[in-house]
């Protein structure tokens, strides 16, 4: 399904739920000579940094001028619009010290030999997580066992990386709105406006449905045998009775709607569905189909995704089969968005042979929207043809700079920010487990400067593509292939962007009718604010 296709369907979907969006839960630079490539492999032609504004152009001369001023730089960059966070997991995104607060709060003990959050009581070998309130020494045992901090040296980033979610998982699962209130309130003080989080809904009820049903090779039965009895129904009935609850939880906890509400209240939210691909058939079968079943039902939910890691001894015996059951689920649901975590893998943490064809199948097989990490581009076979035929159908790769480099040791020239920018694919940046990382978007945005020699025109359209490519309803801002043929707004809004002109009736009504469009006439906004605070006298 193109993407044409897929913005006609966002259009009916809008009318058909009458617009009804959840607004409190609710480009290109040369290619580096260093960008890692197979030896001898040609190298397609340079693409050149477009033309700036006036205003645009004296934000770009602030930038450089303070490339060499830390203080400042960092506040240009916090203040700088960075659109929103497509890849984000909602327990990894939180703050560790919260998480302890929370353990503490819910008189939950610690493992002494795991440092693994448990229910009360405390017995041999556990204490209270409350102790971390006095003992500060114990508190940062706590911060460097559930994140990254201060990993010592020689220890796998990657399992540590892994290993801290079922650390922190008795935590987690009971405050899914309160998660949210905190992870909400950092995204929009880090001026960003749109966020899809990563949950598994329905998880326990999911499990149990799917070992009932068991496994059956055909997916068509499968299917019959999930939607029997009003099985499948009572899942989604469950996953919306969990958002509800959240919602509500989300809501009170931001005090939104109150005249002191969080900042996180004015943030637009969506979920995506989380799929454990190391399961089971049957449970992944299941989940897959729960969360495509919600995003056509719901419109809180927008898309699946699988998550563990891609280099599981499931996950990579069973990469092909999970890939033609999205296929075949997708037939059944085409409104639902797939996003994939895909090529998250490195030579060493796989076999050669496994490197060959992750990314080309979530393209190809499973028709993925959108690519999480997608570091292994160039080991893929003929990757070459893939980066045009991602390019061509504008499949955005999402690009957590921190993450790659904490599990699979891959950064700067190594990494194929470069090669995927050359060949016109689009690119968002994303933080993926932030609190896990510790680290924002800030960091994401100003390490891509600071690397890849971005300037301020590159950095604004990469926050552009970061809403051009969210799974938002509703027309674009923007017309045709904004990666490729730059961002122009549609006829109805041409020439009155912000800054720029007031909006006609045309424009309105595109703004009113289109949620997608709406983030990002807020996104231009506060770039023309910015560009008046942050530049370079006339």
């Amino acid at each position: 399904m193109n993407r044409d296709h897929r913005r006609a369907i966002d259009r009916r979907r809008v009318l058909r739920a009458g617009l009804a969006t959840l607004s409190t839960l609710s480009l290109l630079s040369a290619l580096p000579a260093a960008a890692a490539q197979p030896a001898g492999s040609p190298t397609p032609p340079p693409r050149h940094a477009r033309p700036l504004t006036a205003s645009e152009a004296r934000t770009a001369a602030y930038l450089e001028s303070i490339r060499q001023d830390p203080t400042r730089l960092h506040r240009f960059f916090r203040h700088l619009p960075k659109g929103g966070d497509l890849h984000n997991h909602l327990s990894g995104a939180v703050p560790t010290e919260f998480l302890i607060t929370l353990a503490a709060k819910d008189g939950l003990c610690i493992d002494g030999k795991t440092m693994t959050a448990v229910p009360a009581p405390c017995g041999p070998g556990k204490r209270p997580a409350a102790d971390a309130r006095t003992d500060r020494a114990f508190h940062d045992a706590l911060v460097r066992a559930w994140s990254m901090q201060d990993l010592p040296p020689g220890q796998s980033g990657h399992d540590h990386f892994f290993d801290t979610f079922g650390k922190f998982g008795e935590v987690t699962w009971r405050h899914r709105g309160t998660l949210l209130s905190k992870v909400a309130d950092g995204i929009a003080e880090q001026n960003q406006f749109y966020l899809e989080t990563l949950v598994t809904p329905a998880s326990e009820e999911a499990k149990k449905v799917a070992d009932q049903v068991g496994w059956d090779g055909d997916f068509a039965r499968m299917h019959k045998a999930l939607v029997a009895g009003g099985k499948l129904d009572r899942l989604v009935a469950t996953a919306r009775t969990e958002a509800d609850e959240a919602d509500a939880e989300f809501r009170r906890t931001s005090r939104c709607g109150t005249t002191r509400p969080a900042p996180g209240c004015r943030l637009t939210v969506r979920w995506n569905s989380q799929v454990s691909r190391g399961s089971s058939p049957e449970r992944v079968f299941t989940q897959m189909e729960l969360g495509m079943r919600l995003a056509e039902r719901d419109p809180r939910f927008t898309a699946v995704n699988l998550v563990q890691p891609e280099d599981g001894a499931t996950a990579l015996r069973d990469y092909t089969l999970q890939m033609r059951m999205l296929a075949s689920l997708h037939r059944i649901y085409p409104r639902a968005h797939i996003t994939l975590h895909a090529g998250e893998l490195w030579p060493g943490l796989a076999k050669p042979e496994d490197l060959k064809f992750h990314i080309n199948q979530a393209v190809n097989v499973a028709d993925a929207e959108r690519i999480g990490h997608g570091v292994d581009l160039v080991h893929e076979d003929d990757w070459r043809r893939l980066a045009r035929t991602m390019a061509d159908r504008e499949v955005a790769v999402e690009v957590p700079f921190t993450s790659n480099a904490q599990i699979l040791g891959v950064k700067g020239a190594e990494h194929p920010f470069t090669v995927y920018r050359a060949y016109g694919v689009p690119i968002v940046l994303a933080t993926d487990d932030p609190g896990i990382s510790r680290i924002d978007i800030t960091h994401e945005y100003q390490y891509a400067s600071r690397t890849y020699h971005l300037g301020y025109g590159e950095l604004k359209d990469l926050a552009r593509a970061s809403l051009e490519y969210a799974f938002l309803p509703g027309r674009s801002l923007w017309r045709g292939n904004p990666t490729r043929d730059g961002y122009r707004p549609v006829a109805a809004c041409r020439g009155q962007l912000p800054g720029s002109g007031s909006p006609g009736a045309a424009c309105r009504h595109l703004l009113a009718a289109s949620p997608k469009a709406a983030v990002q006439w807020r996104q231009e906004t506060a770039f023309a604010s910015f560009e008046r605070d942050f530049t370079l006298p006339r």
